[in-house]
C-alpha cells in the first residue's frame, strides 16, 4: 500500500476524532481505530513512513494523528488487532 493512501486514511480518521472535546479521548480513539481496523501490513507501512523524514515531509500526517501515534506507539508495534 502506498504511503500517500495510508496518510490520507490516517488523516481522515484524525479529522473525525478531532471534533471530540476531550483531546486525550480523541488521541486514544485514533490509535484504537488504527489498531483495530488496519491490518498489520498497513501498520508496518505507516511505521516505516514515520521513520522516513523525506517521505513524511512529502506526505505529512496531521498534527493530531502524529500526536496520537506518539502517545500510543504500541499501536504500530502490535501485529494483531486486540480482542473485543
Amino acid at each position: 500500500m502506498h504511503a500517500d493512501n495510508l496518510v490520507r486514511m490516517a488523516n481522515r480518521i484524525g479529522q473525525f476524532f478531532e471534533a471530540m472535546p476531550d483531546r486525550a479521548e480523541a488521541l486514544e480513539g485514533i490509535a484504537l481505530h488504527i489498531q483495530r481496523y488496519w491490518e498489520p501490513r498497513m501498520r508496518r507501512a505507516l511505521r516505516a513512513h514515520l521513520a522516513d523524514a523525506a517521505a513524511l515531509a512529502e506526505h505529512p500526517l496531521d498534527p493530531i494523528v502524529m500526536q496520537a501515534l506518539q502517545a500510543h506507539p504500541q499501536v504500530l508495534e502490535s501485529a494483531t488487532a486486540p480482542a473485543g
